[in-house]
């Protein structure tokens, strides 16, 4: 950061060359964003000059000089980049009442890839649907393997699906891999996913794969079988030569702990063997989800396994419940806070809860995480910048992530510089996934900006205040337009959907 501040008054550095498309015509109305200390997407350090933008898209980077039709921006020195990249989200569930996206835009993103965790079906509607009611953000996303699921073995879901089911379950994917399905996202924790044969998901991946796309995992376990459901996304990748990511990557109980490098180095040899291996992560400690994940086969009465829950993966004190219809006063409560008040061990607590109508289903916020895991994980060179988050709920993650990592993370803690953070969250999030023309200032890529003060930028939700917006965040562009502006949406909706670009393999 002190580096930074350097090259914000030091003026243009020497060497630094004007890189630019075909200079717009006169009468071409531009933007011209001048005095800006450029953070390019690409990791290399940050450096003084200016942006120009026509239409949709970035036509000049360098020391530009201000042309008849330029609208002139004065960055004032602060930090211009590519917008934020969230490659692991569920913020598409406020969209529809929310189209301003204040969640997003005011933490610099500019572009989300939903479908996660299993989740993604109808994306030729979707599409469509974005297409006559835009949004102010960018909207890509992955077929789910849930609804796949669903749709061929309807409640009947708990057993390993026939040949036929899984031919059934390719033909559905093929279809929304030609709707423009960046790839295959599995959630293979949670209903239906769980249940499962790694068979049937390599059967699946394979034509995501052949189709161009890739395949994104909440893996099978991220507690007690987290080795294992590593090695099956590396199995993936590995059999199908195609690039493969690991949703949110976490050592998700107190057993693992402190086991970061040993992680670190499973990738590692799995990259070092071939395997296109990346992962997302997002700055917290602790998920969201619900009740019933904890119980992984699915026998909400095992007292045994409730106790292993509460000594070996969570404890009590770090279970907050989100929401809970039958008992609304629960809301922001610890698991051990709620034993106090019914007068039960947690252990019985949690049992009773789970025994009641809707019980598995109950939101909570847990921790599984160790700072020190946190830290070195998103440390790791192919690991992006996510946030997992939604506009509502009880999780800050929703609105603080992207602007956590360069505060507490990059300017108070020091964990890698701020033009790594950025390359995090742009440049290699765009690679991570597969999106083109995005994620670098560069001419040609699509004007998503995002102009920040690295001086403040911080963010402010807790959870106390889920919802509570970032600061430093000062103005935000989407395809050339302004959406976000001094703390307040502008009502302006650029945002496009994204379908995939990248060509399917030759046969």
């Amino acid at each position: 950061m002190h580096r930074l501040a350097m090259i914000a008054t030091a003026g243009v550095l020497a060497g630094f060359t004007l890189v630019a498309l075909a200079q717009p015509a006169p009468q071409s109305p531009t933007t011209l964003i001048r005095n800006a200390v450029l953070i390019d997407g690409t990791g290399g350090p940050p450096r003084r000059g200016d942006v120009r933008m026509a239409g949709d898209r970035i036509v000049a980077v360098g020391t530009l000089t201000p042309v008849s039709g330029d609208q002139v921006v004065d960055a004032g020195g602060l930090a211009l980049a590519p917008g934020f990249i969230d490659t692991h989200s569920h913020h598409d569930r406020g969209l529809t009442t929310g189209r301003d996206a204040l969640a997003m835009v005011s933490q610099g993103i500019t572009t989300i890839v939903i479908g996660q965790d299993g989740g993604g079906s109808g994306l030729a509607a979707l599409f469509s649907r974005l297409e006559k009611e835009p949004v102010s953000v960018n909207v890509g996303s992955y077929a789910g393997h849930g609804p796949l699921r669903s749709r061929v073995m309807g409640e009947d879901f708990k057993r390993k699906a026939t040949l036929e089911e899984v031919e059934r379950m390719k033909r559905l994917l093929q279809a929304e891999m030609d709707g423009g399905a960046l790839g295959l996202s599995t959630g293979l924790e949670y209903d239906p996913g769980i249940y499962s044969d790694p068979s049937e998901v390599l059967a699946l991946a394979k034509i995501a794969g052949d189709a161009g796309g890739r395949y994104i995992s909440h893996v099978r376990s991220e507690d007690r079988w987290f080795w294992e459901s590593i090695d099956e996304v590396i199995a993936v990748g590995r059999t199908h030569n195609m690039p493969v990511q690991i949703s949110h990557i976490k050592l998700g109980m107190l057993d693992l702990w402190g086991q970061a490098d040993k992680a670190i180095a499973v990738l590692d040899r799995a990259r070092a063997s071939g395997v296109q291996l990346t992962a997302d992560i997002y700055p917290y400690t602790y998920w969201q989800s619900n009740l019933g994940v904890f119980f992984p086969t699915r026998n909400f009465s095992d007292r045994a396994e409730a106790t292993f829950v509460l000594e070996h993966v969570t404890r009590a004190e770090e279970i907050i419940f989100n929401s809970f219809s039958r008992h609304p006063e629960y809301a922001g409560k610890t698991l051990a806070q709620v034993a106090v008040l019914r007068g039960t061990s947690h252990v019985q607590t949690l049992l009773d809860l789970l025994a009641e109508p809707g019980g598995p289903s109950v939101g909570i916020v847990a921790r599984g995480m160790a700072d020190a895991d946190v830290e070195r994980l998103i440390q790791w060179p192919f690991a992006n910048v996510c946030s997992d988050g939604q506009s509502t709920g009880l999780h800050p993650r929703g609105f603080g992530s992207f602007p956590k990592v360069l505060g507490p993370f990059v300017r108070d803690r020091k964990l890698f510089p701020v033009e790594e953070a950025v390359r995090k969250m742009t440049g290699l999030a765009t690679a991570n996934v597969g999106l083109l023309n995005r994620g670098r200032l560069a001419p040609g890529h699509f004007a998503d900006l995002v102009l920040f003060d690295p001086a403040t930028v911080a963010d402010r939700a807790d959870f106390v205040k889920a919802q509570a917006q970032a600061v430093g965040i000062h103005t935000v562009w989407v395809n050339g337009q302004v959406v976000f502006q001094d703390g307040k949406t502008t009502g302006t909706y650029s945002g496009r959907p994204i379908r995939r670009e990248t060509p399917a393999r030759p046969r």
